[in-house]
């Protein structure tokens, strides 16, 4: 299959591209700027210069393939509602340019949090509360005849060019001389390795059916003082309970609970980890480097 996919040269769409050739797709991705293009060819993938913003480049990526994975997204969370909107327009075109072709369109969202506090599952809806609207936007389009699924990732995602959550705590440590967490720390995290997550996102465009929903998740729950731990140990500092206003605008994310099961995606799409888990990941030098 020829893939088109958004955020090809991003943390997740880097691996994801990769993923793909390997398994022997080829992959066509949307470049903003120079040095994204570069870094697209240079996987062994063909370019489409555009943007999120430029629909007439995503309508030409989506013609020109045989399926599309929408990884990207605009991490700005000093306007986070123009965000949402971009991402909105974006899906939208990608899905009208695939109506009727019974195509495969694979869109990333994020994990929930489950009402009464259990696991999220696969069966989980979003709720109103959810900022973003990738997941109601897609998944109409499978009544027109789109294959699409959604790939809900952790908020923790792990691996080699991490620049999410967890540098932003470790930050926090390095600057504050504490490492800490919320409360007595017992809230989860799920996370998954960057690798991991390249492969359901394979697996999702290459069989999922319409309307699923994939959850990307290696381990259901890290609990944030594990976490806090390693963060602490790798710098000298203590390791402590802090409010929430201490970690900035994190602490809001840092102080949820969200356990989320993966055991649907693992039975329907043959999905297996296989790398580091976040702990161990989390323990090299390299995320400690200045």
């Amino acid at each position: 299959m020829k893939i088109f996919v958004t955020g090809a040269s991003g943390f997740i769409g880097s691996a994801v591209v990769r993923e793909l050739i390997h398994h022997g797709h080829q992959v066509l991705g949307l470049a903003r700027s120079d040095a994204n293009a570069e870094a697209i060819a240079a996987a062994g993938a063909e370019v489409l210069r555009g943007s999120l913003a430029d629909l007439a480049s995503l309508e030409r990526g989506a013609a020109a393939s045989d399926g599309v994975i929408h990884t990207a997204f605009i991490h700005d969370f000093s306007d986070y509602a123009a965000s949402i909107a971009v991402d909105r327009r974006a899906i939208e075109t990608l899905g009208n340019a695939l109506a009727g072709s019974g195509r495969p369109l694979v869109v990333a969202s994020g994990t929930l949090r489950a009402p009464g506090g259990g696991p999220a599952t696969e069966d989980t809806p979003v709720d109103s509360t959810f900022p973003r609207l990738s997941e109601a936007t897609a998944l109409p389009f499978a009544e027109r005849e789109v294959r699409v699924s959604i790939v809900r990732l952790p908020p923790t995602v792990h691996g080699d060019g991490d620049h999410g959550f967890v540098p932003e705590l470790i930050r926090i440590a390095r600057d504050k001389r504490v490492s800490g967490f919320v409360g007595d720390g017992s809230n989860r995290w799920p996370a998954v390795h960057r690798l991991d997550a390249a492969v359901a996102f394979r697996l999702a465009v290459e069989k999922a059916p319409a309307g699923t929903r994939v959850h990307a998740v290696a381990e259901a729950g890290v609990p944030t003082r594990d976490i806090a731990a390693v963060i602490g140990r790798r710098l000298e500092v203590p390791v402590e309970a802090r409010p929430v206003e201490h970690f900035g605008w994190l602490g809001p994310f840092f102080a949820l609970d969200l356990p989320t099961a993966s055991e649907k995606t693992r039975e329907l799409l043959g999905w297996r980890p296989v790398q580091a888990e976040l702990l161990t990941d989390l323990d090299h030098p390299r995320y400690f480097a200045r």
